[in-house]
């Protein structure tokens, strides 16, 4: 069997967030209605067509909550996610098509024909980015550095409410 490398960046504390989502049990949890409540309230401020939670493990990206787009999963090396994780700012692409890192990326060139990516890192620990709250549309669009703020507020929402989901399992 030959190996293929992946193509999407890692950060420093990759091993480390891969086991620290594992042990959340987010990954595999059941649908959190409370998590599409924050999806469908951030598509609805930003007047975009999707917004999605993500989380990402070694080979996949898991779509845990969506508006606009069903909830799945697809292989990480296509997700635009790869470079929310990377720290904890918004990572925006104003215009896909425009951008080298993912211009040929299949949900640019089809469905569904992202050309607008904003993601808010869902930040757990110091160094831990157990995905993206991420904005997607279909034109290019611009994102002040108060509409960043405020996607990070909704993503943090969203982390708390992992939390709290997990905890409440455990107790």
């Amino acid at each position: 069997m030959v190996s293929i490398a992946m193509s999407f960046p890692t950060g420093p504390h990759e091993e480390e967030r891969l086991r620290t989502l594992l042990e959340t049990g987010a990954l595999d949890a059941r649908a959190d209605p409370a998590l599409d409540t924050i999806c469908e309230e951030a598509r609805q401020h930003f007047e975009v067509p999707i917004c999605t939670l993500t989380l990402l493990d070694k080979a996949r990206q898991r779509i845990k909550a969506a508006q606009g787009l069903e909830a799945g999963e697809t292989p990480r090396d296509v997700a635009f996610c790869n470079y929310t994780i990377l720290s904890d700012e918004v990572f925006v692409i104003e215009d896909a098509l425009a951008d080298d890192r993912v211009r040929d990326n299949p949900f640019v060139t089809g469905a569904p024909f992202i050309r607008f990516y904003a993601g808010a890192p869902l930040i757990f620990l110091k160094n831990i980015r157990l995905g993206a709250l991420c904005l997607i549309d279909a034109k290019p669009r611009s994102f002040s550095r108060g509409d960043k703020a405020e996607l990070q507020l909704y993503a943090d929402r969203a982390v708390r409410q992992i939390a709290t989901t997990e905890f409440d399992k455990r107790s």
